[in-house]
């Protein structure tokens, strides 16, 4: 870009600063100077030097850090007062003399310091020999003064009326400035050092060929045109800034739902357009209704405490509604009417009532079936559910679950397919799935769905299948039902394009905003 089009495109602050410049020839010029030629505020000359190096139009030549050293408001405190280690001292010695003596407890409820700084300053006295702990923790002064006291006293004083250079003071003064000097954690010091930055600039190649445009252009830039200028004809000696239509403008960033909200919204609104009813269960379950009606038997590994969270109180619902409990007993034990054997063992009734957070959206399936649904139906639940897990990039220890059934007589096991199908295209936005068989305590036949992530390749969506005579018959169901049990949270991670499951559930303000997903 020439240097006509640059100088066109600086802001006022560049232009007086690139004059300052041309003072110069070519020899490096530190800010304080430029400030001086310039006529800017600090602040002004520190934002026109980013701009400019970031046009590349001026650069770097010497960076020179300094540590510079100073009194706190505890120091001045100190310098008044005495320190802590001078004002035990004291007040030790005024004891003695009037019969008193002291122990650590005696001063520190005295409220002169904090305690932490009569405990530190206990601490130095102590160890340099100029008090020593008498019978019953009684502090007394010895002979010994304290060489660190003496040195702190001496520095207090040097910088009384204004700070100076670290380096000016020697290597044994430095170190002590150093351990004595405000740290991150520790406030209460007397001393704080700080560090300044001089740096010395000089123009690019570029640079220094608009400085002598900006040190030759004479005319005063206006950003407005005002009817006084019009009635003088002062606008012909004014330049007048141009516009910079290459710049993108501020991009705005207006409120929006959370993406993962926008993603459960998208699949309500699905499955209601596809016909479904929405079922509703609380996160707060029976076994009997999480695991029992779904024909889990009770000795299932499942049910372990690694696998579920038991609540602490109440343990036990105080029933469980009849005649699903009686019903769903006998075909643990026997089969019932169901034609099948059973499980073989005694029902327990009182574990049946055992409360637990909701492991599985199936539960949900279960006290619908059980509710006289309609034949033939079609019904859905985004079900919050808990589960012990190692979290990970895929795996978390609560999450939803999309379940749902379909009741009817002709439904099969092609009937689910097909919707697992679209269920993957359209609401996961999954370019490949495919089948695996699989092994429900509730389901014959099952099927676990999988589908491709663009990062993460195959992983599991959930499982599927028809529900076994075992589980609706006791709740007075008879017809063929299929079901599911899918990750909501894994489909969002296919269809927003997102590799971490954490994710989903960012409070980062710019993901929020920047992220979309395939079906927004």
């Amino acid at each position: 870009m020439q240097a006509s089009a640059v100088y066109d495109s600086l802001h006022p602050l560049e232009i007086n600063l690139l004059a300052a410049f041309s003072q110069s020839a070519d020899q490096p010029v530190s800010d304080s100077v430029l400030q001086e030629r310039s006529q800017l505020e600090p602040s002004q000359v520190s934002m026109a030097l980013g701009w400019l190096q970031a046009k590349k139009l001026v650069g770097i030549h010497s960076e020179v850090v300094t540590a510079w050293v100073g009194l706190t408001e505890v120091g001045h405190r100190y310098l008044a007062d005495g320190s802590p280690s001078e004002w035990i001292i004291r007040t030790c010695k005024q004891g003695a003399e009037e019969g008193r003596s002291f122990t650590v407890k005696d001063l520190q409820s005295l409220n002169a310091f904090p305690p932490t700084e009569l405990s530190r300053a206990i601490g130095l006295l102590k160890k340099e020999g100029a008090i020593a702990l008498g019978a019953g923790g009684r502090i007394e002064v010895t002979e010994t003064l304290s060489p660190t006291v003496e040195k702190l006293y001496a520095l207090l004083h040097e910088l009384k009326k204004d700070r100076r250079e670290l380096l000016s003071f020697s290597p044994d003064q430095q170190a002590l400035l150093r351990q004595y000097a405000v740290k991150r954690g520790s406030a209460q010091e007397p001393f704080r050092i700080e560090e300044r930055i001089q740096r010395e600039y000089i123009p690019t190649g570029t640079g220094k060929a608009v400085a002598k445009r900006c040190h030759a252009g004479s005319t005063e830039e206006v950003s407005q045109l005002t009817p006084d200028m019009l009635k003088d004809g002062s606008w012909r000696s004014r330049r007048f800034r141009k516009y910079t239509i290459t710049l993108r403008p501020p991009r705005v960033a207006p409120g929006r739902r959370h993406p993962y909200r926008e993603f459960l919204d998208l699949v309500k609104h699905k499955l209601v357009g596809m016909g479904f009813q929405e079922m509703r269960g609380p996160l707060v379950e029976t076994e009997f209704w999480d695991m029992d009606a779904l024909y889990m038997p009770q000795f299932h590994p499942a049910r372990a405490i690694h696998d579920v969270y038991f609540v602490k109180t109440p343990t036990h619902a105080k029933a469980v509604a009849e005649p699903f409990l009686s019903e769903v007993a006998v075909t643990h034990e026997t089969g019932g009417t169901t034609g099948s054997s059973g499980w073989g063992y005694r029902y327990d009734t009182e574990r049946a009532r055992r409360l637990i957070l909701r492991s599985q959206g199936t539960a949900v399936s279960a006290r619908t079936l059980a509710s006289n649904p309609l034949i033939p139906g079609k019904y859905f639940s985004m079900a919050r559910c808990f589960r012990y897990d190692q979290v990970d990039a895929t795996h978390a220890t609560d999450f939803f679950q999309i379940e749902g059934i379909v009741l009817g007589e002709e439904i099969n096991f092609r009937t689910l397919l097909g919707l697992l199908t679209i269920f993957a295209k359209e609401m996961a936005q999954a370019q490949e799935s495919k089948f695996f068989p699989a092994y429900f305590p509730f389901t014959e036949p099952s099927v676990e769905l999988h589908v491709r992530h663009p990062k993460l390749g195959w992983m599991e969506l959930g499982g599927a299948g028809l529900f076994r005579p075992e589980v609706t018959q006791p709740l007075g169901v008879t017809v063929p039902v299929i079901a599911w049990g899918l990750g909501l949270d894994r489909m969002a991670m296919v269809a927003l394009g997102i590799h971490d499951i954490r994710e989903l559930f960012s409070v980062d303000l710019e993901k929020v905003r920047t992220l979309r997903g395939r079906f927004a």
